[in-house]
């Protein structure tokens, strides 16, 4: 039986993935550089910024002592927009309280700092829902690596098979697998509905009856 439900954050819970875009680009731009769209959605999506800007090091691009200015001007940047923008969003909110009402134990699991995760989980109203939040500060290795959801399944006490995974992006979707976790896979914050999560459910508790 599946006891627990992790959610990715960016892409799943929040619509931030353009956030973030902007972010780092106007933390970049102020040293003349910056990342093209076409790179942000193949190449670094989900990455955590450190990351990238390693990333953008290793093709040259960017001088590695900038790395710890960027990154503290890319979290100020994107608290800046998370306060003007983060809001509530029923589905997400009637779909936690739907999941916690029947018993499932949920978290969420992001490559974001934990300032961000808890900021963006008020503002969208969902943190009474969760047990637990896992930022990339409580990980030595970041998605994909699936370190963090080991993590979350371990801090359960539950089985691998026990748990479903909300994912949107190849690296979150590639450390879900790797956890052994069941996988819900979305193409964005709309499709993360109680419907398609229940439904999810469903198929995931057949394939362990079988």
């Amino acid at each position: 039986m599946i006891k627990a439900v992790v959610f990715d954050m960016d892409g799943v819970l929040i619509e931030a993935k353009d956030w973030h875009y902007e972010a780092l680009n106007r933390a970049l731009r102020l040293f003349g550089t910056e990342i093209s769209r076409y790179d942000h959605l193949t190449t670094f999506d989900g990455l955590p910024t450190k990351r990238k800007l390693q990333m953008l090091s290793a093709q040259g691009n960017l001088p590695i002592e900038l790395h710890d200015f960027i990154n503290d001007m890319k979290q100020r940047y994107t608290m800046e927009i998370v306060n003007a923008h983060c809001k509530p969003r029923f589905i997400h909110e009637y779909a936690l309280s739907k999941l916690k009402a029947r018993g499932y134990r949920m978290a969420v699991c992001s490559n974001s700092i934990r300032d961000t995760i808890e900021v963006m989980m008020s503002k969208a109203a969902l943190s009474q829902y969760l047990e637990f939040i896992i930022s990339n500060q409580d990980v030595t290795k970041s998605k994909p690596d699936p370190e963090m959801y080991d993590k979350a399944i371990a801090r359960m006490g539950i089985a691998p098979s026990e748990c479903l995974i909300v994912e949107d992006n190849e690296n979150g979707i590639r450390a879900a697998r790797a956890s052994g976790a069941h996988v819900l896979e979305v193409a964005d914050v709309d499709d993360v509905t109680y419907a398609n999560i229940s439904k999810r459910i469903i198929e995931c508790e057949k394939a362990i009856a079988a």
